[in-house]
């Protein structure tokens, strides 16, 4: 698995599994994208509690899913949309595995075992 943060022609940030297209002649011709998300920060300005004229800069992230009625398990992305592509910020990396990559694996053992003893209970 590599975790990419990709700066799309078209302005967005696209966090994604990303695996490379080949071509036969071993070019490298785009990206298979899986779980591909679109990473917007809004910039909040808080006020300190010590004084009301000293402002802290903070930034809210949130992912949304990029083309989130796509069929396809792995989105291709040709080279030419691609602006840029880097490592994400450890915080950023962690959420995507846990909320868009892990999610619900956990909750579902839980679901299965709890449908699983009410099955067991008639």
């Amino acid at each position: 698995m590599t975790v990419k943060l990709l700066l799309l022609k078209s302005g967005e940030d696209v966090i994604a599994d990303v695996q490379e297209m080949v071509s036969s002649e071993k070019n490298v011709i785009g990206y298979f994208l899986t779980k591909p998300c679109v990473v917007k920060m809004r910039h909040n300005n808080v006020t300190s509690e010590e004084s009301e004229t000293e402002h802290k800069a903070e930034f809210q992230v949130s992912l949304h899913p990029w083309m989130p009625l796509a069929k396809e398990k792995m989105i291709p992305l040709t080279t030419e949309w691609v602006v840029t592509m880097v490592t994400p910020i450890q915080k950023l990396y962690e959420m995507y595995i846990e909320d868009v990559l892990n999610y619900g694996k956990d909750n579902q053992d839980s679901i299965t075992n709890e449908q699983s003893d009410s099955d067991n209970s008639d």
